[in-house]
């Protein structure tokens, strides 16, 4: 079987995990284009895009941001599945119409949120232990776009046409969620930091894998609107 060919948008300023872990959970070619350093695809024929997370808040005034939104605005409209990630969650909301704003909070470590049923949890529970880390939130979903998973921080998932946007980490492993946790110090300080330390285990990691699906249910979500859109320009000739 032929594989599919994704872009990944790694927004990621240390990036290290980050390619790690998506090119482990995507079965899929991946075509990687660090964003902090604007490189953008000049195309947007990809079977699929997936957007990391980041340090970074989307209404930052850096010079990268508003190019990564544009073009995922571009992506959307030309019709390619996209998946965002987090940051990337926060990116496609801004691309599509929605808005992001500091929680004035910070939800961070081994969390449940509870879905509301789409195609994209298949095999997930209604409720679900995921890594989160966040101190920005989407607190206005894209005009249409449906709300698919939430907890007491608020918007977890939503999705509109091929797109999805998860706020939560499913691709981290139990060594990224230490070293982003233990990064937090200067900003939550050493005591929550600790706290939060304590309870990244095997256990909580292994709860968390159910939600790994996601990447799969998105690729074969991909997969299958590529065969049909070929059936249909096999059709048209």
């Amino acid at each position: 079987m032929t594989r599919l060919r994704f872009a990944l948008l790694n927004a990621a300023r240390d990036d290290t995990n980050t390619r790690r872990n998506f090119r482990r959970e995507l079965a899929a070619d991946l075509a990687e284009f660090n964003v902090n350093d604007r490189q953008l695809p000049d195309h947007t024929d990809f079977d699929g895009i997936v957007v990391t997370g980041s340090r970074s808040s989307v209404y930052w005034d850096e010079a990268w941001i508003q190019p990564l939104v544009d073009y995922v605005a571009e992506a959307a409209d030309d019709g390619v599945p996209i998946l965002g990630v987090c940051y990337g969650h926060q990116v496609l909301a801004e691309a599509l119409g929605g808005r992001v704003d500091d929680m004035g909070e910070f939800e961070i470590g081994y969390n449940t949120v509870r879905h509301l049923g789409d195609e994209l949890f298949t095999d997930v529970g209604e409720e679900f232990t995921v890594f989160t880390t966040h101190g920005d939130a989407v607190v206005e979903l894209p005009p249409g776009a449906e709300l698919l998973a939430e907890n007491e921080y608020g918007v977890h998932a939503f999705r509109t046409g091929h797109c999805w946007g998860l706020q939560f980490h499913p691709e981290y492993d139990v060594e990224t969620a230490r070293e982003v946790t233990d990064g937090k110090r200067e900003r939550l300080g050493d005591a929550r930091v600790d706290a939060v330390l304590s309870e990244i285990t095997v256990e909580k990691y292994d709860a968390a894998c159910e939600a790994k699906s996601v990447f799969d249910n998105f690729v074969a979500y991909a997969r299958d609107l590529k065969a049909e859109r070929s059936v249909h320009a096999a059709a048209a000739d």
